[in-house]
């Protein structure tokens, strides 16, 4: 076991000093071939500002490519060791809940918990619900529902139900108490959020994996995005589904035994948990002080500091999330991982940590400032062109002939194809991939994932400024010292209206206008080049209500159209079974 362990190590450290150099080594052709370009004429500092802001931009999109490339040609993976026989450990499902539906989400713990008694009922598992709720109506009602579910599973014994009087420390905070009070009860703890659904047989080979392994802390699994009814959340999912199995083998390869934690749908080891995972509370006052926002990343790299092993296998299936529906929602839950991110500048330099997470942490750090780089690079831009004088076509005395400066044309059209290239090519290859392996059979056959890839492709370059200005905007409240606390998620069809829209995205709209106008008046020769970026922010209100719009049968097709998995179908049953009235599920 060691001996795989040390091989599996050795192997990811080669992996990340390939995607570093990789990517590096591409960021910096970008940066020179940019410099080349625009020294044509003489360096100035603006000159300088361009290429490094090129330079850090092509990194990040270099860094995504060989990520996916390496998802590509990562085939051959080390057999996964697994216990066979009877289970010894004891499992507890951890179903962390905050102002949600409870009829919905205890009906969610009712269809596991009879997957996992189909899969194999001599498998201990039991459930643990853990209420943060704050408004009393619907911790009333949640009382209610568990009583419910109690009597429905038989559950008295297995099934626990605790409301906190004071949610310190969020979900994090929550789970932490609950280890502290109750952990010594269970081996082993599978995190969910109240979104999550889970195959009871995936259960299984889940604490099958970490039984065998006695290093292992924490095993990630890659959730499927489900449900999903908009334009917008059809075309996530989409993206989920077709796309994230290769960019998460990929991220496998690379992050080896220091892997990710994406907080839910993972199993832990409790001993492991208990001693490495009690985060700290930050000093100062939010946002970048309290209570760490965006903790899976730090726990996993507690995990990893204390010689954990913590892995992403992203061959396990059965795992199910569903996600944001319009663009206002994936806005107000990305505004929370952007301060959580942002405060782990706090943490890079705390002692003991591995290296590669410290890198993690830069890397999500990066994921955030990333749009006020390009931001930076088109004031840049427009700056050069306002302030260079025009060309003097002669310039030496007496000489009767023009001189005309060198064409640069052919750099700047190269280096806006390679910029290019790195955005769409993955997911191209990815596509063709899907198409020679016959994974695209489940996506609507080859015809129609390589439709869905190109228009996945189209709709996320047209809300990309539209993404791009609510993660600005999140960046600077944070570095104005504005907490954006954690507000609850919103359920539901999630359809705006053109109203909601309009409030939620007219403010995008004026910096389009101001964008176009500072153009147009500074650098006119820009206008056009800039309208893929001014043009969507303009029209924002109606991208933002458009995509919200329920999208049309047969559109971005996924597997789970075709045959609902096992759980799903479950759950739906139970739903049924559970129709109520409104008034007696009282739900803010």
């Amino acid at each position: 076991m060691a001996g795989r362990a040390e091989s599996r190590g050795e192997r990811a450290g080669g992996t990340r000093a390939l995607a570093v150099a990789a990517s590096v080594l591409a960021a910096a052709a970008a940066g020179m071939v940019f410099y080349i370009y625009g020294a044509a004429d003489g360096v100035d500092p603006l000159d300088v500002l361009r290429a490094g802001l090129i330079f850090l931009s092509t990194w990040w999109l270099a860094w995504g490519a060989a990520t996916a490339l390496l998802g590509l040609t990562s085939r051959q993976r080390p057999a996964v060791a697994r216990a066979p026989g009877a289970v010894c450990g004891r499992t507890v499902v951890i179903v962390p809940v905050y102002n949600e539906d409870p009829r919905v989400t205890f009906a969610r713990v009712a269809a596991m918990d009879d997957s996992l008694r189909a899969a194999d009922p001599s498998i201990p598992v039991e459930f643990a619900i853990l209420s943060d709720t704050r408004d009393d109506r619907i911790a009333t009602a949640e009382q209610r529902w568990f009583a419910r579910l109690l009597a429905r599973q038989h559950g008295e014994g297995r099934i626990f139900y605790r409301r906190r009087e004071r949610n310190t420390g969020r979900k994090a905070g929550n789970i932490e108490e609950f280890v502290a009070a109750s952990g010594a009860a269970w081996d082993y703890a599978v995190i969910l959020d109240a979104d999550s659904l889970m195959e009871g047989a995936t259960l299984h080979e889940m604490i099958r994996r970490i039984e065998a392994d006695p290093r292992l802390g924490l095993l990630q699994t890659l959730p499927k995005v489900i449900r999903a009814r908009s334009i917008f959340g059809r075309a996530m999912q989409f993206a989920a589904g077709f796309h994230s199995p290769v960019f998460a083998r990929g991220l496998a390869a690379m992050q080896g035994r220091t892997g990710p934690f994406w907080g839910h749908n993972a199993i832990v080891r409790l001993r492991a948990w208990a001693e490495c995972c009690g985060l700290p509370e930050l000093p100062g006052p939010p946002p970048f002080g309290g209570h760490i926002l965006s903790h899976d990343y730090v726990e996993a790299a507690l995990l990893a500091r204390g010689g954990w092993t913590v892995r992403l296998d992203d061959d396990l299936q059965g795992s199910y999330e569903e996600g944001p529906e319009n663009i206002v929602d994936h806005a107000k839950r990305d505004r929370r991982w952007c301060q959580g991110n942002l405060q782990h500048a706090k943490l890079l330099d705390a002692p003991g940590l591995k290296p590669w997470s410290r890198f993690v942490f830069v890397q999500g750090i990066f994921a955030y400032i990333a749009p006020l780089i390009w931001l930076a690079f088109i004031a840049a831009s427009i700056a050069a062109v306002y302030w260079t004088p025009e060309p003097d076509y002669f310039p030496y005395e007496n000489w009767p002939f023009p001189v005309f400066p060198d064409d640069q044309t052919a750099k700047a059209v190269g280096l806006a194809v390679g910029v290019f290239g790195l955005l769409v090519m993955p997911k191209l290859l990815v596509a063709l991939d899907a198409i020679a392996t016959g994974r695209a059979r489940c996506f609507g056959g080859a015809g129609g994932a390589l439709r869905s890839v190109l228009w996945e492709l189209l709709l996320s370059s047209v809300i990309a400024p539209v993404l791009l200005a609510f993660q600005s905007r999140s960046v600077l409240q944070v570095l104005l010292g504005r907490d954006g606390g954690w507000p609850p998620n919103n359920r539901g069809d999630g359809g705006l209206s053109f109203a909601e829209a309009w409030a939620a995205g007219r403010w995008i709209s004026l910096w389009g206008l101001a964008g176009m106008a500072a153009t147009h008046l500074l650098a006119p020769v820009l206008l056009y080049w800039l309208l893929p970026v001014t043009l969507p922010m303009l029209v924002a209100p109606v991208l933002i209500w458009w995509t919200s719009r329920t999208a049309g049968a047969g559109v971005f097709p996924v597997p789970e159209d075709a045959a609902m998995p096992p759980v799903l179908t479950r759950h739906d049953a139970v739903l049924a079974a559970w129709a109520a009235p409104e008034s007696e599920v009282e739900v803010a």
